[in-house]
């Protein structure tokens, strides 16, 4: 019986399942619509702001500093309480308590959006100007019912975001990547260059990684092939993650890490601070941009160079996406195998070539021919995952490297999902099967102990 349960896997689309209502109760925030109540929803927008306003004339910003969380949100408390009262704001002790809340977001957080950020089944957020705001729950994109003032109260949003993290953003320098404190990824754009209001993508950091038997339960990929993957992760294979944005990479990197000893150091490499290893040895590395001055920039070859000074097991990049993929293969192919990364492609096939390209990006006198030779020797699977048409993200190939014939390397899928339609709600339908290829690192596997079921290569075998 595998760990994953049954050997075969059911073919549903990978979902994280809400939250119940009972454990959580969303965020009271104003509608957006055409509709009588949309006029309520911007007055109380207005009077939040108002609310806000006078809230900084009768606050004494130094008392504050030095109280705890606690008490400053008591304190704040009571003073929204009282200017209510003078407003004469007719609302009940629910919308009072609501209304405070969302003061305070307006305050010390990331004003209409803080319940957004805190509401674990939304995976992005998305705002195109001060009064559209789009998430992604469930794998598919909704309009949310929050919006700013306008757009220079966006734009003050945008500069607590990335003044928190030591960046800044203006007309002269109005493209800014940053990360939130959680770990939540943000790019902003605003003008010149963006065109209609400032806009802004947060890619939310999960709290839980997904696990790989939690990514079997949603269906993403089936139990014995996950077994497989694994343990050929255990045994050392070297492994590209391939895929388009929002495909899933960086949660099957997660997850196939699960398979590494607790015995082995791992060192991480990444744009933004994304790998959630579970294991105790994980020394993490992050890039640096350059500052206003242009200077003191840290790109990931170098950090890759650095991290094989580091007497690591394996190395970890979480995205290869330029010179560094040269010095990526270098460490597979001297002694660091099992070493992992993702990489922006189609299919396994454009994983290879744009690998190639990646490598002549860093200037390198070496034939197209020597290249290839590197990637056949150094890379042993391509995992391939997918954003699906009805949202689902799911494994859509496993393609073993076996070498090279001539000058063209030899690529070899083992499992593959086969699309069969969709269903009246739109849903994929879709089976997983095997090619009826045998792997060729099955007798690596097989010499360090990890032996797959016979059968599950048979070209009649599906998941």
């Amino acid at each position: 019986m595998s760990r994953f349960g049954s050997s075969t896997a059911p073919v549903t689309p990978l979902v994280v399942p809400s939250t119940p209502a009972a454990e959580t109760k969303p965020a009271t925030m104003p509608a957006v619509g055409k509709s009588k109540g949309d006029d309520k929803a911007f007055d109380l927008l207005d009077a939040k702001l108002r609310v806000h306003a006078k809230l900084i004339d009768e606050l004494d910003l130094s008392a504050l500093d030095k109280m705890d969380d606690a008490t400053m949100r008591q304190r704040v408390r009571g003073i929204i309480s009282e200017i209510i009262r003078k407003e004469e704001m007719a609302l009940s002790s629910v919308e009072e308590m609501s209304f405070a809340d969302a003061v305070m977001d307006e305050m010390t957080g990331l004003g209409p959006i803080e319940p957004l950020l805190k509401d674990d089944s939304i995976a992005d957020i998305l705002i195109n100007g001060y009064d559209q705001v789009y998430i992604e729950r469930h794998g598919e994109l909704q309009l949310a019912p929050v919006r700013f003032a306008d757009n220079d109260h966006l734009l003050r949003i945008v500069q607590r975001i990335v003044s928190a993290v030591g960046r800044r953003v203006d007309e002269s320098q109005p493209l800014v990547d940053a990360r939130l404190l959680d770990g939540s990824r943000v790019n902003a754009a605003i003008a010149p260059i963006a065109i209609d209001g400032p806009l802004v993508s947060i890619r939310k950091f999960s709290k839980s990684p997904l696990t790989m038997e939690k990514l079997v339960g949603f269906g993403a990929i089936p139990g014995p092939v996950a077994e497989f993957i694994l343990g050929a992760v255990k045994c050392k294979a070297s492994t590209v993650i391939s895929g388009g944005t929002g495909s899933g990479k960086t949660t099957l990197l997660n997850a196939l890490s699960s398979a590494i000893s607790p015995k082995e150091r791992m060192i991480t490499i990444e744009d933004a601070a994304e790998l959630q290893l579970q294991q105790p040895h994980v020394a993490r590395m992050e890039t640096r941009p350059p500052n206003i001055e242009g200077k003191g920039e840290i790109r990931q070859r170098e950090l890759v160079k650095n991290a094989l000074r580091m007497r690591p097991d394996r190395v970890i990049l979480g995205e290869v996406r330029g010179e560094e993929a040269f010095d990526m293969l270098q460490a597979m192919n001297t002694g660091h195998e099992g070493s992992m990364a993702t990489i922006h492609a189609n299919n396994p096939r454009d994983a290879i070539t744009r690998l190639e390209q990646m490598v002549m990006m860093g200037g390198m006198k070496i034939s197209e021919e020597a290249i290839r030779g590197q990637i056949a020797s150094a890379v042993n699977f391509i995992v391939q995952a997918s954003r699906l048409s009805d949202g689902s993200r799911k494994v859509m190939s496993i393609a073993e490297i076996t070498g090279m014939e001539g000058s063209v390397i030899q690529i070899q899928e083992i499992f593959k999902f086969e699309r069969t339609g969709t269903s009246e709600e739109g849903k994929v339908i879709g089976k997983f099967v095997a090619t009826g290829l045998r792997p060729k690192f099955l007798d690596e596997m097989e010499r360090r102990g990890v032996h797959m079921p016979k059968g599950m290569f048979d070209p009649s075998t599906v998941f």
